[in-house]
């Protein structure tokens, strides 16, 4: 381990692991540690009975639930958008050819105590149950304006610049009601909290399009995911970074970040220093230089059967946008099941999650609850968010941010782009797919 490398970065996360990739197929040579005896860190996959570890302090789980190894059980629950940042980034570094993915069945959100699939063009607005008669022509008028919008030809404009206009001049525009602006913003433009609608229309209107090109791609939800869960990426993306002569150490502890003239300059573990100028790694191993910025509640939900009112889908989002139940924050439902090789048969697991808002985080996920029907088991984790006090430009010190509560990668993208900017101080460009090494490092 006493050798000099281009970057270390600590923890094996989904965040470090997309840029030990990326930065290893660019050529640098990289040491990859981990404190755990596992890969994934905070978004790891758990089986049965390392689920019931974690929250139940080792009891054994039910014998209902069938074989440990049927289970691989998120603890993000994230989905790919099929046109998204993250698919670009799976398909640029040939990750892909580690995983398998499956399509998610349905994308849904939540009005009136009720949810309904997503509409995302035209075509849906129309035989949506979210509006009525009038709602639907306007939203169908929205939806042919945002497909036919050609920044370079006023004439699809309708007089509004998206550079200059808010979203809520373009609501105001076309009259849509709240309830509409609702599922718009939040999902399909897949926005946080309501801030957007005073800024650029730009940005939402990409988020849209985003969205709609990604159902275009595979129909029935914009919205992809790895078999056997999510577990499997950091784990692919070890693998690629260690043909391109990445270097990947788990269960290794790490003594102390070592510094000189203010500047990182390498790793101590167990009395060897690995030198770098260069550090990446998850707030964890650098609780001085993060900060808390809130709390994100998860209830890993066990069904016996698919979520009321889907059709039977055997996979789902649903977004609760944050009005409709008088949130400052949207609820997330991430559905899987044995179709994606994560459960046990005729098994499901909807993982709910929101940002902490009150001092009891639980009953904040009742509405989802609500929508699932009979739970079998249910366990909740709340989590604290963690951020960078400083970007890193100055030690050298480069630290990712924690998962939200969002079940989609999006918001992990921009922080891996973020941190690849800072580090190396351009941007992350991930058109076409990179050249091809094989197992024993040459080139296919």
């Amino acid at each position: 381990m006493d050798e000099t490398y281009d970057v270390i970065v600590l923890g094996t996360g989904l965040t470090e692991c997309i840029l030990s990739g990326v930065l290893s197929v660019e050529g640098k040579k990289v040491l990859h540690m981990d404190r755990n005896d596992y890969y994934g860190g905070e978004s790891a996959s758990l089986n049965l009975s390392q689920l019931y570890q974690r929250f139940r302090n080792g009891q054994n789980p039910s014998e209902q639930f069938g074989r440990d190894r049927d289970w691989n059980v998120d603890m993000i629950p994230k989905f790919a958008m099929a046109s998204g940042e993250f698919t670009n980034i799976l398909y640029h570094t040939d990750v892909t050819r580690y995983l398998e993915f499956r399509q998610i069945a349905g994308s849904y959100v939540y009005r009136s105590g009720k949810i309904s699939k997503v509409p995302s063009n035209q075509t849906e607005a129309v035989s949506s149950p979210l509006m009525g008669i009038f709602e639907k022509r306007r939203a169908k008028n929205f939806f042919e304006f945002i497909q036919n919008y050609d920044f370079n030809n006023p004439s699809t404009q309708q007089g509004l610049d998206l550079n200059t206009v808010t979203m809520a001049d373009v609501y105001k525009k076309f009259g849509l009601e709240p309830g509409t602006q609702d599922f718009i913003g939040h999902a399909l433009a897949l926005h946080l909290d309501d801030t957007y609608i005073n800024e650029p229309a730009k940005d939402t209107y990409e988020r849209v399009c985003l969205y709609m090109n990604s159902m275009a791609r595979y129909g029935k939800s914009p919205y992809i995911y790895p078999l056997y869960g999510l577990g499997e990426l950091p784990q692919s993306f070890a693998r690629l970074s260690a043909i391109y002569g990445g270097t990947y150490m788990l269960n290794k502890k790490i003594d102390e970040i070592v510094y000189e003239d203010g500047k990182v300059v390498g790793v101590k573990s167990e009395g060897e220093v690995a030198k770098a100028k260069v550090v990446i790694g998850d707030p964890s191993y650098f609780p001085e230089k993060s900060k808390k910025v809130g709390s994100v509640v998860r209830a890993i939900c066990i069904l016996n059967h698919s979520i009321p009112n889907t059709g039977d889908a055997d996979s789902l989002q649903i977004v609760i946008p944050q009005k409709q139940v008088n949130r400052s924050h949207d609820i997330y439902v991430a559905a899987v099941s044995y179709a994606h090789n994560v459960a046990a048969k005729n098994y499901w697991i909807a993982i709910v999650s929101t940002i902490v808002e009150s001092s009891a985080p639980e009953n904040e996920l009742q509405p989802a609850f609500a929508l699932l029907g009979p739970i079998a088991e249910k366990f909740v984790e709340i989590k604290d968010i963690f951020e960078p006090v400083e970007d890193g430009t100055a030690d050298g010190v480069f630290i990712t941010k924690s998962y939200d509560a969002t079940s989609h990668f999006e918001t992990v993208c921009q922080d891996v782009k973020s941190v690849y900017k800072r580090v190396t101080g351009n941007e992350l460009k991930v058109e076409g797919k990179v050249k091809k090494q094989d197992e024993n490092g040459g080139a296919e």
